[in-house]
């Protein structure tokens, strides 16, 4: 399939044109945060904590008076470098992880993937949340966390495409033309690996977005008073009978990013995965 033809089965792919849209939409927001926002997210007032969505403020105000709009709107700049930045740590490594592992296999294989197993072996939150205590809580290190967490799903994604790309006939046929490891890796089977890899990413941003907030709730991701949706999820619940929207908005930010992700993944899987075409 050219890259035309798989652009415009995306482009028919409901799912993920329901998700392209979602995500644009934070980024959107995200970019345009200084223009849109109507107050500064990180200014309390007390005299109006706790007033709900109003025309003044569209979201209401937390326990501090600050505009839960212009802290969501600048949490989505904060969601969106996670998942970037999160993904970039976990996929990099794990590329090249399992690109070592598959194609010389043998004892390197077994170092590599008997340490993906090792992290894999633990519960993703739980480690994450160990990585974090251990390094400090606070955003880069969530970040890290996140990452470092990931990085097996990677190199066993990309091991086991090089496990079958390897045995092909044109990657045999260069290997008897004398080419060298690192061109046969990097400029023909690591291309030929790519469309598990990028719909993973894609999948792997809402996840990344879903891990850090869930360690913002508990204490170890962005800290006070930085605007992070689980952070200001974690406030909110404390005042979940008093002011609802507190924590309401936050986690319907979430949830639209998300599922945006979610979608577009989806969407991209049913078009790059040649098994779901045949169907």
């Amino acid at each position: 399939m050219s890259r035309w033809e798989a652009l415009k089965d995306l482009r028919q792919s409901v799912s993920a044109m329901v998700g392209l849209v979602l995500i644009l939409l934070i980024v959107v927001v995200a970019i345009m945060g200084p223009w849109i926002a109507p107050a500064d997210p990180l200014i309390p007032s007390p005299l109006i904590r706790l007033q709900g969505p109003s025309v003044e403020h569209l979201f209401g105000t937390d326990s501090l008076g600050r505009d839960i709009f212009s802290r969501v709107i600048y949490g989505a700049r904060i969601s969106l470098m996670i998942g970037v930045i999160s993904v970039t740590i976990s996929l990099i490594p794990g590329t090249l992880l399992g690109l070592l592992a598959g194609y010389f296999g043998k004892r390197i294989d077994s170092i590599i993937m008997r340490c993906m197993d090792m992290l894999l072996a633990f519960p993703a939150i739980l480690l994450a949340i160990f990585i974090t205590a251990i390094l400090e809580p606070n955003l880069t290190n969530t970040m890290v966390a996140v990452g470092i967490v990931y990085i097996p799903h990677y190199a066993r994604i990309v091991r086991a495409g090089v496990l079958s790309l390897k045995e092909q006939l044109f990657v045999q046929a260069i290997v008897h033309l004398g080419g060298s490891h690192g061109r046969i890796l990097f400029k023909h089977i690591l291309p030929n690996c790519l469309p598990p890899i990028i719909v993973y990413a894609t999948l792997g941003m809402g996840t990344a977005v879903l891990q850090a907030a869930a360690l913002g709730f508990l204490g170890l991701g962005a800290q006070p008073p930085s605007p992070e949706w689980g952070a200001m999820l974690s406030e909110g619940r404390q005042y979940i009978q008093l002011a609802p929207h507190v924590a309401a908005f936050p986690g319907a930010a979430i949830l639209i990013l998300v599922l945006g992700f979610n979608l577009f993944g989806d969407g991209l899987r049913d078009v790059l995965d040649p098994s779901l075409r045949s169907q």
